[in-house]
């Protein structure tokens, strides 16, 4: 990352989850309905994006550039969980990913109840893919990318500095 200030790889990682947020709400607007874990993914990406601008508008701090890293890494954790879901490596929310637990106890209107407060998109099966890679891993990927450029912005200001 030499050559780049500090704040200009906070801006880059902030705009990077920007970027992510614009394609998900675009594949969205093309008739791919998001799931629950889909929608929580986006969140981290929301926080991360508006700390790089901060920092873009404000300057950079340190202790925003660490929240971005926590922000990046929390997207990161769940489009990682929610590839894995997809995989079928370990179960999802159950009532998201198919299922309805006391099925064998529950009363006809229990049960009409359950099945219309269940979501229409089923976190565990795989909308859409590029080199057999689903949409949650390959934000998982480039999460990663960015919680990586996010970590230089932390620790390049003490570089740049001298102290490391």
């Amino acid at each position: 990352m030499n050559g780049f200030s500090s704040k200009h790889i906070a801006v880059t990682a902030g705009a990077g989850s920007a970027a992510l947020l614009v394609a998900a709400l675009t594949f969205q607007s093309l008739g791919y309905a998001p799931c629950e874990l889909c929608i929580l993914q986006r969140w981290p990406h929301l926080v991360a994006a508006i700390i790089g601008g901060l920092i873009w508008f404000f300057g950079w701090k340190r202790w925003l550039a660490a929240l971005g890293l926590i922000a990046a890494l929390c997207a990161t954790g769940l489009a990682i969980y929610h590839a894995g879901v997809e995989l079928k490596l370990w179960l999802g929310p159950q009532h998201c990913s198919g299922g309805i637990s006391g099925l064998a106890t529950m009363s006809t209107q229990d049960l009409m109840a359950a099945l219309e407060k269940a979501p229409v998109v089923r976190c565990d099966e795989v909308a859409w893919s590029l080199f057999g890679i689903s949409m949650a891993g390959w934000n998982a990927i480039l999460s990663a990318g960015l919680s990586a450029l996010w970590l230089a912005s932390v620790r390049g200001r003490r570089r740049e500095a001298g102290l490391a």
